[in-house]
């Protein structure tokens, strides 16, 4: 299953054996979750040091294809397994049936989708909200954590104008089936479209924390904005997801 190492090759061994490793996962010879030979198979095989492969151990785990357990080994990290369909997953319809993005997207995976961490309060509006929202003051935060399976996939925190939200169910734990936005819709703000940013970058000590992240796994932070009919924006959602729990799907028209 894996082969010999190159003496004659100026790459250093232990990214050698690294990029046999990765070629296997690549190929499937080691599947989602199968454990990787032990240090003492590696350190046979090769004829190296117990550093050695540890190093080549520590280049997979920084590129998050495998994480250790403590006293059983190193194992392939599991594939990500929620496909975020972004044409489909704010479908009226879905709020029609009583169901959030997050609930569609956990059916679809057949994981059990929970929340908690839940914050709701009113607060002063950072400059960044202020200027999508429209140059309000202050805003309603939603600050919640998703989990699939009693995992954490991500953490969000939504930002409505005050002259929105305030009073309203959206201002309650629970705002009701269908998630905030089947309640915008029944305030009489009916969504017209939304725009994202999308960008990859490695996570802070804190989202490491929050997201219980294995080393080498970096996060996708997104920033929706949400606007109604009247070309109103009437939400601002930032989000932090495991991006080893995510695919992100987009259908595009042809021009």
């Amino acid at each position: 299953m894996l082969g010999d190492l190159d003496p004659t090759s100026d790459r250093a061994v232990f990214r050698q054996i690294a990029d046999q490793l990765r070629e296997a996962i690549d190929r499937g010879r080691f599947t989602e979750g199968a454990k990787l030979p032990s240090e003492a198979e590696l350190v046979e095989h090769y004829g190296v040091s117990r550093m050695t492969v540890r190093n080549s151990f520590s280049v997979l785990q920084g590129e998050g294809l495998v994480h250790a357990e403590h006293g059983k080994g190193v194992f392939v990290r599991p594939r990500p397994p929620v496909r975020r369909l972004a044409s489909d997953r704010f479908a009226r319809r879905h709020r029609e049936q009583g169901k959030s993005a997050f609930i569609v997207e956990a059916d679809a995976a057949g994981s059990h989708p929970q929340v908690d961490s839940l914050e709701v309060k009113e607060e002063k509006a950072s400059q960044d909200v202020s200027a999508r929202l429209g140059s309000v003051r202050r805003v309603l935060a939603r600050r919640r954590r998703y989990l699939l399976d009693g995992k954490p996939v991500e953490f969000a925190a939504s930002y409505l104008p005050l002259d929105i939200a305030r009073g309203t169910p959206i201002a309650e734990p629970n705002p009701g089936p269908g998630g905030i936005y089947a309640r915008l819709e029944e305030l009489g703000h009916r969504l017209d479209h939304f725009e994202e940013e999308i960008r990859a970058r490695m996570p802070v000590p804190a989202e490491v924390k929050t997201l219980r992240l294995a080393p080498g796994v970096p996060v996708i932070h997104l920033i929706r904005t949400a606007y109604d009919t009247e070309g109103r924006a009437v939400e601002v959602c930032d989000t932090v997801m495991a991006a080893d729990a995510y695919v992100l799907s987009y259908q595009l028209p042809a021009p």
